[in-house]
């Protein structure tokens, strides 16, 4: 996916998903940048929590899923 092209986009970014998962952008920056996403995976089924996982252990995937359509559309959504 198409990353943030300043910190205006990025900062909204992170309130938007961060009012979601009922954290201060700051907090959910924190965690993102320490690699923690137990708030995300909290909210997830089992099977769906194991995916996610398995994502994030495979760069080429996760490029691949952060590339597609879906993902820039959703990126747009959030943002506005």
């Amino acid at each position: 996916m198409e990353k943030p092209k300043n910190s205006a986009q990025l900062t909204a970014l992170l309130q938007t998903v961060g009012s979601k998962l009922g954290m201060s952008p700051e907090q959910l920056r924190q965690e993102l940048e320490a690699g923690k996403f137990d708030r995300a995976l909290a909210g997830m089924d089992e099977k769906s929590a194991a995916k996610f996982r398995q994502v994030l252990a495979d760069p080429k995937k996760l490029d691949q899923i952060m590339s597609s359509r879906q993902a820039k559309a959703l990126y747009e959504k959030l943002t506005g």
